[in-house]
Parts: structure tokens; sequence; C-alpha cells
């Protein structure tokens, strides 16, 4: 991907997004500027400083965008209005009021920290594609480097080039995305480090350690795990109570999710079943589809021969209404040589769809030969029954 223009969306985008943050950072600085400003007791009167950063809050909290239609309302409150307060809780004098006054302060500090937490989710969802693409690219000058610049290349050689500087810009593109809601990848500063003294020493500890790291994390990272999957009901004991009968339906709703759903839905897949390990994204912007194969290490451990560890490629192809052809078959099989090396041991093709018997034909016939490549087949009814065996991936992604 080439360096993002001024006048490109998500430049436009991200211009918005930093100045809502701005905002937010004065609004979260004035709060406890604020805060430092309130006299302990009761001490009836104005503060000017006090004032003037109670009118420069509200300047700022107009100026501040929703977020889906939300955003922060409590203003700050008068010192008179905190001191009558405290003073009818003295009268009172009650503990649980004395608490309540001083609490009475905080909403406009908590709403900020909600509305930081909601600009953090949506500037995730506004990067995600832009990120992709930047990783893949990296992913395509780090195969050409490793060609260029053997293991036994001198390391105190300078790294030169037009391959080299796509790779410093792309830094600073993900950098510039990530901004400060979210955080730097593990080795986000080797990374930086060696980009700096740019050796080819630095250029095989970026390509084995560095690069490796911060693309996992990024990963992970354009994904919130903990947000909360929607429950219609309050109480389950309820349901079961009701003794509920009936048919059991046992095809999940494919149609429900889109292409970048399923990949994360056989992302999480793999990443959660034992004897894979490394699953990782491989995200390829050339790809005709703008597809994301997938990429794990599948452990068969034999009580004979020891751990073998084959590398597996995952092909995803959300097609509830097609079936995988035996031309999709033979172009998904040449694909494979984007991720060589290392060797693609087994390719698997996972669908939502199913696959015509010509492109089984093919597919048998080519295990059948003397071939290194093993391809197997996930359609629909095989993914059923995966996910039959992990309940909460098909609510986390709704196909039920």
């Amino acid at each position: 991907m080439s360096e993002l223009s001024s006048e490109s969306p998500v430049n436009a985008a991200l211009r918005q997004f930093e100045a809502a943050e701005a905002n937010l950072e004065k609004l979260e600085r004035i709060f406890e500027e604020t805060r430092d400003l309130i006299p302990d007791g009761i001490c009836f009167g104005s503060d000017p400083k006090y004032d003037d950063r109670c009118r420069a809050f509200s300047d700022v909290l107009d100026a501040l965008p929703m977020i889906d239609g939300w955003k922060p309302e409590n203003r700050l409150l008068d010192l008179n209005e905190i001191a009558q307060w405290r003073l009818e809780a003295r009268e009172i004098d009650e503990i649980s009021a004395m608490v309540s006054v001083e609490e009475c302060i905080d909403p406009p500090g908590r709403d900020l920290a909600e509305y930081r937490h909601r600009l953090s989710k949506k500037r995730r969802q506004l990067i995600r594609d832009a990120l992709c693409d930047i990783i893949g690219s990296v992913d395509e000058t780090v195969r050409v480097f490793r060609c260029q610049y053997p293991e036994d290349a001198s390391g105190a050689d300078h790294v030169e080039g037009e391959e080299w500087q796509k790779l410093k810009a792309h830094v600073k593109e993900i950098e510039t995305l990530l901004g400060s809601s979210l955080p730097r990848p593990a080795r986000w500063g080797d990374l930086r480090r060696h980009l700096h003294f740019g050796q080819v020493g630095d250029l095989w500890d970026i390509l084995d350690l560095d690069w490796p790291k911060v693309k996992a994390g990024l990963s992970e990272a354009l994904y919130d795990q903990n947000e909360a999957i929607p429950v219609s009901v309050e109480d389950l004991g309820a349901v079961a109570a009701a003794h509920p009968r009936g048919p059991v339906a046992t095809r999940l709703n494919w149609t429900s999710l889109n292409a970048e759903d399923f990949e994360r839905l056989v992302f999480a897949l793999i990443s959660g079943a034992r004897g894979y390990e490394n699953p990782e994204w491989l995200m390829k912007t050339s790809a005709p589809d703008r597809g994301r194969d997938l990429s794990v290490t599948r452990i068969a451990n034999d009580p004979l021969g020891g751990v073998i560890r084959s590398r597996v490629i995952i092909q995803c192809k959300h097609w509830p209404n097609k079936s995988v052809s035996a031309s999709d078959v033979a172009g998904l099989k040449e694909q494979m040589t984007h991720w060589e090396p290392p060797r693609v041991d087994v390719l698997v093709i996972a669908t939502t769809g199913r696959f015509s018997s010509d492109a089984v034909s093919l597919i048998e016939r080519h295990n059948n030969a003397d071939r290194a490549l093993r391809i197997e087949m996930w359609p629909e009814s095989h993914l059923e029954r995966l996910l039959a065996e992990r309940p909460a991936l098909i609510a986390e992604f709704g196909l039920r």
C-alpha cells in the first residue's frame, strides 16, 4: 500500500478522531485541575480560577462530537453548590450522605472515561481495513528481503533501497493509525530501533523477531476480545423452568456473516483448538478478492516418531450460495507459492458452502498423487460439527 495521501478518506477520518481526542485530553486535564481547586470542608464563595476552568470545560464539552448518538453531559459543579450539599450532609450527620456528596463531584470524570472507551473502540473499527492493507504490504516486503539478504550476508552492511524505505514508511503509517488510543504491540520499540540502525543484522532481527511479534499484536488489537455478547433474557432459570421442546436446529445461519466475519470465526476456531499453535493472518493486498489467508502450525505427537509440525494455510471462502469448483481449487493451490518459504504442508479450503463433485475428485486425485502439499476440505457441514463443540463461538458470531 502506497503512503497514505493527505486527501485520502482514512486521513480525513483520522483528523476528526484526532481532534476529538485532543478535546478529550483537554477535558480530562481540566477536570483534574478543578478537583485540586475544590476546597476541603464547607467553604462558600467563588474562586476565579475554578470558575474559569468550569467555563472552559463547558466550551470544550460542547465541541466534543457524539459517538453513536452519545456524549458526556455532566458539567462541573459550582463551588457554592458543593458547599451547600456538604452542609446539609453534616446536618443529617450520616456517613452515607457525606459520601454521596463527594461522589456527586465525580460524574464528569466517569463520563470522560466512558467516552475514551468508546473512542478507542470506534478508532479500532476505523483503522481496521487500512491496517490490514499495511500489514499485507509489510509481509510482501519481508518476503522480498528474505530473498535479497541471505542469512550469511555481512551483518554490518547497511540495508538500502526502495523496499527498505517502504518498510520504514509503513511502520510510520502504523504508528499514525494506532494513535494514543491503542497500545503498541510487543517488540514495537525493538522494531523502531532496528529500523533506525538499519544494518543487515538489524534487518534479520526485524524479520525473525520483531515483525512476527508486532504483527501478532496488531492482528489481536484489530478486534475487541472483551466485548459483551447480547443476551435477551434476564434469568436463565426461567428459560429452563419453561421446559421448552421442539426441533433442534443443527444448521447454522451462515448468511448472518460477511466474508470478514467468516475469516474471524475460522481464526477463533483454530486459535482455541488443541494441537494447533501460532495462528496468524496472512494479509495479501494483491489477492483478487482481497481475502486474507490464515496460517497455523498443526502439531501431531507420534509415539514413535516424536512431534511432527505441519505448516497449514487456510483459505476462507464465504460462499453460502456457491460451491467451490475444480477451477477454484486449482487457483487456490497456485496461490500457495505466495506463502513460501517455508514450505506449505497442508492447504485447507474452508467454505460456508459446499464442494462440487469435480472439485472433490480433483482434490482426491491430488492427495493420492506423490505430492508434498495435502489439500483438505472444510465445507459448512464439517464446520458445523466443529462448532457444535464450541457453542460460545456460535453465540459470539450470531450463527443460531
